[in-house]
């Protein structure tokens, strides 16, 4: 073999062997779980996984959806559970502030979500997220002919109202003024639902309350609309509680309320957007 034969087979062995130990060195850095690339890979950013239990002080007027909204939150993330204190926002508020556990707070009105942001007991600004509007719920069939809120004030007739203190009840009032009329129910209620329970229990002729809960109710009510509530209408604010037990899930579902998925069902609901 020639010198010059030899001089270019030591080349390209020399090179060969580089190329080998580049791809070695190169394999290894890839692999090292120390290395810049290892750390910044997927697993460092992901979020979270949720778990554990999300406790939710609500508004009666969104039991339903909400409930629907529980379910489909526990099936995105498994491991996680979401439990309910459904009630007068009023009532819920005080619990609130009084230190009842609970990770996240949705009002049927600013002014009650307010008792819970001026002691402090909210982290950041509330979101409003739905508002609500007033409708009178009738036996089925509606065999008092009740077609407006005059009606309900006719001799005879049992109405019921929810309690001043919560917002449908003081929507109610603003409803009536705005009509000029003046009405004395058969009895005032707590919180939405047991106002129409009155009616489909057939205790009363007729109550005011959210549309949603006529519509919640099925066949067992009528509702009727009448024009004095597009004088009161309810605006639903939402916050995350100061001390809540799981706030990373709590934020997840305020997300999840928020969101598109979660418009859809509470539209369906017959809730109206923000």
């Amino acid at each position: 073999m020639t010198r010059s034969a030899r001089r270019t087979r030591r080349t390209l062995q020399m090179a060969g062997a580089g190329a080998a130990a580049l791809l070695t060195l190169s394999a290894c850095s890839s692999s090292d779980p120390g290395s810049d690339s290892a750390k910044t890979g997927p697993s460092s950013s992901a979020s979270p996984r949720l778990s554990g239990t999300v406790t939710v002080f609500a508004a009666a007027s969104l039991k339903e959806s909400f409930t629907t909204l529980g379910k489909q939150f526990e099936k995105e993330h498994p491991g996680t559970k979401v439990t309910f204190n459904f009630g007068g926002s009023d009532t819920l508020a005080a619990s609130i502030t009084n230190g009842a556990p609970a990770d996240v707070f949705a009002a049927a009105s600013a002014k009650t979500m307010k008792i819970v942001t001026g002691r402090g007991d909210a982290v950041g600004p509330p979101a409003t997220f739905v508002r609500n509007q007033l409708e009178i719920a009738t036996l089925p069939g509606n065999p008092d002919k009740i077609s407006s809120l005059k009606d309900l004030t006719r001799s005879g007739l049992k109405a019921v109202l929810c309690d001043r203190t919560v917002p449908c009840g003081a929507a109610a009032q603003t409803a009536l003024k705005a009509g000029g009329l003046r009405l004395t129910p058969v009895s005032y209620e707590q919180d939405v639902k047991s106002a129409l329970t009155k009616v489909e229990l057939n205790e009363a002729d007729a109550a005011v309350v959210y549309r949603t809960d006529v519509r919640a109710a099925g066949g067992r009510v009528r509702g009727v609309e009448f024009p004095e509530s597009a004088k009161a209408v309810n605006d639903y604010p939402i916050a995350l509680l100061k001390d809540a037990p799981n706030a990373d899930a709590a934020k997840a579902f305020i997300e999840l309320v928020k969101s598109a998925e979660g418009q859809k069902v509470l539209t369906e609901a017959g809730f109206l957007k923000p």
